[in-house]
């Protein structure tokens, strides 16, 4: 009886001590992640949790408005930014690890209204004016912003319909003002608009991609969580198999200039 009772406490202490192991070796990390890419990180989070045990806490915003945050002390320790060059700076500034960035995806301009039928190939709708406002994110802080105002550029439309313009904070906000009616249509992410290859509703343009520079999205582990395995251990998770497939139910791509295209509501790999 004493050598069976023995044995249970033996059990018990070794599951506690694989238990407290198993805490031990999972962390958390705090992550700045711009606005376009909420959705995909969402998911990739909840999967990054379940295969490795690490944390990633997730705060979403605009990219020049992250970039400020982090400058101003906040504790973040991943940052994936809607460009190259912001990323860049930080190392450059030594608020990053220097050989830390990557790309993790590269972004889509779509012009999207929540209504069917209103905007067709070739965005026709911007020249015939049959609308109310536009929603653009601030293109001071937002690279989808700064993309949109590119697009408008090229198209010699700026500066006629910037009088129309509705603008957001970050592409978070500008989606929202689309989706709630406050503007007619607006300039967002493909990620905003498609899962799993489809359209969620209504009716978008994808905008060529000569018409803006390449949306090329890094990311960058920051200083103070230069030795943290949950930090490590989210960069090499974004460059998986796992993480990657997630993003291209999103219409990322990985590479420049990569075809991509919107046929009605469905997503096709090329044009």
């Amino acid at each position: 009886m004493l050598q069976k009772l023995k044995s249970t406490l033996l059990s018990l202490l070794t599951l506690s001590g694989a238990c407290c192991a198993g805490q031990a070796l999972a962390d958390e990390v705090q992550v700045a992640v711009a606005s376009n890419f909420s959705a995909p990180m969402e998911r990739i989070a909840a999967d990054f949790a379940r295969d490795t045990g690490h944390r990633a806490l997730l705060s979403f915003g605009a990219t020049g408005k992250l970039y400020a945050q982090i400058k101003n002390g906040a504790p973040f320790g991943v940052f994936l930014a809607a460009d190259a060059k912001t990323p860049a700076r930080l190392v450059t500034e030594g608020d990053a690890v220097a050989d830390s960035s990557f790309t993790y995806a590269f972004g889509h301009l779509v012009l999207w209204s929540a209504q069917e039928g209103t905007v067709h190939d070739q965005g026709a709708v911007l020249k015939t004016g049959d609308f109310g406002h536009l929603a653009i994110a601030n293109p001071k802080t937002a690279p989808y912003g700064a993309a949109a105002v590119e697009v408008l550029t090229k198209m010699d439309l700026l500066e006629r319909l910037q009088p129309r313009f509705v603008t957001g904070e970050n592409i978070g906000q500008a989606h929202q003002f689309v989706a709630s009616g406050n503007a007619a249509l607006g300039f967002v992410a493909l990620s905003q608009v498609v899962v799993d290859g489809q359209l969620t509703g209504g009716s978008a343009w994808m905008v060529p991609t000569n018409l803006y520079r390449p949306i090329q999205q890094d990311a960058v582990i920051l200083q103070q969580a230069a030795d943290n395995p949950a930090a490590l251990a989210l960069a090499d998770y974004l460059k998986g198999a796992a993480a990657r497939g997630i993003m291209l139910t999103y219409g990322y791509s990985f590479a420049e200039g990569a075809g991509l295209c919107l046929r009605g509501s469905t997503l096709q790999p090329s044009c």
